[in-house]
């Protein structure tokens, strides 16, 4: 009865999920640093957690020896993460992809500006090729001109 107590205060200790979102994860640390005596005597159930290991997942007990610490740390492994580990998972994941957000912004402007070049490049020789093709335009009329007076006056001097 004064496990299942001491389990409840122990819970109830825990931040909710909104006090997890605006605390920083070293002050989660340090609430989950302070384990009362209770919690370090307790054995759990048989399924629980090990016998020499705390909430957090450290070796709590004097008696452990190197093997009771690598079935701690194996049975650690196959519980899952502790909600301290789960909280600085989310905080990197979340910088991750804060940075990741900003390269891609970053990468996005870059390709844009390029683009915005290339279509004032592609403008400038659009224009340079209109100018030209009018000129050859108006050079072929002169010369069909030339040719077809040309061509009058040879029919004509017959």
């Amino acid at each position: 009865m004064q496990e299942q107590a001491t389990s409840s205060a122990a819970a109830s200790s825990l931040p909710s999920s909104s006090e997890r979102s605006s605390s920083s994860a070293l002050h989660l640390e340090v609430k989950e640093g302070i384990e009362s005596d209770e919690e370090i005597r307790r054995v759990p159930e048989i399924g629980g957690e090990s016998a020499g290991t705390s909430a957090s997942g450290r070796e709590t007990s004097s008696l452990a020896g190197p093997d009771r610490v690598q079935v701690s740390r194996e049975s650690q492994r196959k519980r899952g993460r502790t909600p301290a580990d789960k909280e600085s998972k989310r905080l990197k994941r979340l910088l991750r992809n804060r940075v990741s957000a900003q390269q891609a912004r970053e990468r996005k402007k870059a390709y844009l500006n390029d683009l915005e070049i290339r279509v004032k490049d592609l403008e400038k020789k659009n224009s340079e090729l209109e100018e030209r093709l009018s000129t050859l335009q108006n050079e072929n009329q002169m010369l069909r001109q030339i040719l077809k007076n040309t061509t009058a006056s040879r029919r004509s001097g017959e």
